[in-house]
């Protein structure tokens, strides 16, 4: 599982270094994966092993080609995506569009997600951090899943 929130910083080049816990993780559970990544809505990048990305694939495909939401997500995901390898130092190239809207540069953080990992501008995740407040309907919400 990949969990927990590590520093990190982009070079030059747009390549993000993978922490080295998540590197094991990955390695442990994925082999030596591609990946996939992407956004939503341009805010930070997510990078799913090219498995995971497949299984989300594989459950939109069961969904008929006109579905509002699956046409929706399928658009943002691909004007954002891109299939990338790691290199031999752990690191993996986030593409220009989507480094500039998620403004991934300078100090960065890289949060795991269960099964894939999201790389956000530091100081744009530790505001939106701040401010979505964790309500009671969001721990009761939470409750609800976990039953």
């Amino acid at each position: 599982m990949l969990r927990g929130s590590y520093n990190a910083r982009i070079d030059e080049k747009g390549r993000v270094k993978i922490p080295a816990d998540f590197k094991r993780g990955l390695d442990e559970r994925y082999g030596r994966p591609d990946f996939y990544v992407t956004s939503i809505e341009g805010d930070c990048a997510h990078i799913y092993p090219v498995q995971v990305w497949e299984g989300i694939e594989n459950k939109l495909a069961e969904l008929p080609v006109m579905d509002p939401m699956k046409r929706k997500f399928l658009t943002k995901t691909n004007f954002y995506g891109q299939m990338q390898g790691m290199d031999g130092q752990g690191r993996i190239l986030i593409h220009t569009l989507l480094r500039s809207e998620a403004g991934l540069q300078g100090e960065l953080k890289v949060v795991g997600n269960l099964n894939y990992l999201e790389v956000w501008n530091a100081e744009r995740l530790e505001a939106k951090v701040k401010e979505e407040i964790y309500t009671i309907e969001d721990h009761e919400a939470t409750a609800r899943l976990l039953r």
